[in-house]
């Protein structure tokens, strides 16, 4: 089996001279090179097709070559992946919308705490969520409304979901936030469905409490399964993309599993992160050139 090994940068600065410090590492560690560097983007963008995937002492190696430089390695098999499932907080959005609820409140730093022990994978998801949520009883309604304009998708994600989408990819937005910013984001952005949790709402203001079943990192595998099921493929030929432990499963199970800004947990599991560049190198990855991007 052959594989692809992508190199990214966040600007112009992917150098024929960085590339054959790339090839003599390659070299170096035993790993033929089937295929010269291809230009995906000139001077930012290339892939070099590779016997054998590498591993991630090989891949941290790799990074070090370049400050600011991502890598990447998947199979050139299904390479251009059929469906995506995306985290949203911290991943497709850069808010994490309860800790921003909670400096409303004046209880940021509480809940800030319990979510960064979460992510980390140190307590249970389900039951962060549930005393998170019970913080913000009382909170009213029309405030969640007038968050809505202080959402700010990350750098590249429309192009990334919109490209997909457009070379026939079913895109699902998968959070473990909630609906009431789910949908709206994923309808701006170009997913074609959303799964979220809902806050339970009672005369104009929240409860404190979750509405019907809770969606935690095993709905997220679910969703990855359940997708693959309906589209009749492999959960190898779908994508996942994520920041904190609760992606965890649905990236490990999936044929392209990437951290985007990854948490600790998430650097020490997972080869594909995007560190350092945005959500259009998870395209390059796929083999897609500058030329096919679909624009925002």
């Amino acid at each position: 089996m052959s594989y692809a090994l992508t190199l990214v940068t966040a600007d112009k600065t992917l150098s024929a001279g960085v590339l054959a410090e790339v090839e003599a590492y390659l070299d170096e560690q035993k790993l033929a090179i089937e295929r010269n560097p291809r230009w995906l983007s000139e001077h930012k963008a290339a892939d070099i097709i590779i016997s054998d995937c590498i591993n991630h002492e090989q891949m941290t190696a790799l990074r070090a070559l370049r400050d600011g430089m991502d890598v990447f390695c998947i199979s050139t098999t299904n390479r251009r992946k059929q469906l995506l499932c995306a985290d949203m907080e911290s991943t497709i959005i850069e808010n994490e919308m309860l800790e921003e609820l909670a400096e409303v409140l004046g209880i940021k730093e509480k809940i800030a705490a319990i979510t960064a022990r979460t992510m980390n994978g140190e307590i249970n998801f389900t039951q962060s969520l549930i005393e998170r949520t019970s913080l913000l009883e009382g909170l009213p309604e029309q405030t969640l409304a007038d968050f809505l304009p202080k959402l700010k998708i990350n750098d590249g994600a429309k192009t990334f979901v919109r490209t997909m989408a457009a070379n026939g990819a079913t895109c699902v937005l998968v959070t473990g936030g909630f609906t009431f910013f789910s949908e709206p984001i994923a309808k701006e952005v170009g997913f074609h469905h959303y799964h979220a949790n809902a806050f339970d709402i009672d005369g104009g203001k929240l409860t404190g409490k979750l509405e019907g079943d809770i969606l935690d990192p095993h709905a997220k595998l679910y969703f990855l399964q359940s997708y693959a099921e309906k589209l009749n493929i492999k959960t190898g030929d779908a994508m996942t993309i994520g920041d904190g432990a609760n992606d965890l499963p649905m990236l490990l199970e999936s044929g392209f599993g990437v951290g985007y800004r990854p948490k600790p947990v998430l650097q020490n599991e997972l080869i594909n992160q995007i560190r350092h560049t945005d959500f259009t190198s998870a395209l390059y990855a796929q083999g897609y050139s500058r030329e096919e991007f679909v624009s925002d």
